[in-house]
């Protein structure tokens, strides 16, 4: 299936959030994870086409940017969007920790409690760092709030595969789950996988 990505709209605010009329009650995958994890690298390995902006300064994203996946083409999609991609602000990094912080009860915690066409979260922690607790906060409010999550362990090709399983074993452990489904934005490992998991909750 070829989907193709438009863009939507940028939200710094709830009632910047796309209405139905606009997303058609597509189902969304919000995107989350410590700043300069590699976030936006990996939606544009899912998209194929550099869509999310990435930037070697961690925290740029600031607001929730939406992205429609159509079928067909850009120039004759299909009217209703397959799924909705949702890119949230990084968090975690010590110069704008605290700004967005400030930013999550605004605008992020109102998008991941009430956003009824939320489907999924995939919560990104780095495979190449010790298990941060930042991360693990996230994951236990996706498991608090009942919300449907997958971790996702990007920058899989920076280590050999050896300690790769070590690192993923000890993710496992430390964020108490089951999977850390292992990816590499720029060696495509796992990106196949993960596309399999998205269009599963597409597909309901």
């Amino acid at each position: 299936m070829q989907l193709t990505p438009i863009f939507l709209r940028s939200a710094v605010d709830r009632e910047h959030f796309p209405p139905a009329a606009v997303t058609h009650g597509a189902p969304e995958i919000a995107f989350l994870g410590r700043s300069n994890v590699g976030k936006s690298s990996l939606i544009n390995a899912l998209l194929g086409s550099k869509q999310a902006h990435t930037s070697s300064t961690p925290g740029r994203t600031r607001a929730i940017n939406f992205f429609a996946l159509h079928e067909g083409t850009r120039d004759r999609p299909k009217v209703v969007p397959t799924m909705i991609f949702a890119d949230l602000p990084g968090y975690g990094y010590a110069k704008i920790s605290k700004s967005i912080s400030a930013e999550w009860p605004k605008f992020i915690e109102p998008y991941l409690v009430e956003r009824e066409t939320l489907a999924l979260g995939i919560c990104l922690v780095d495979t190449n760092i010790p298990p941060q607790a930042s991360d693990t906060t996230l994951i236990h409010f996706f498991q608090e709030m009942g919300r449907p999550y997958l971790v996702v362990g990007t920058k899989a090709d920076r280590v050999s595969k050896n300690v790769l399983q070590k690192n993923l074993a000890a993710l496992r452990k430390a964020h108490e789950v089951d999977e850390v489904l292992a990816v590499s934005a720029e060696k495509g490992t796992g990106i196949k996988e993960l596309w399999g998991r998205l269009l599963a909750v597409a597909e309901g």
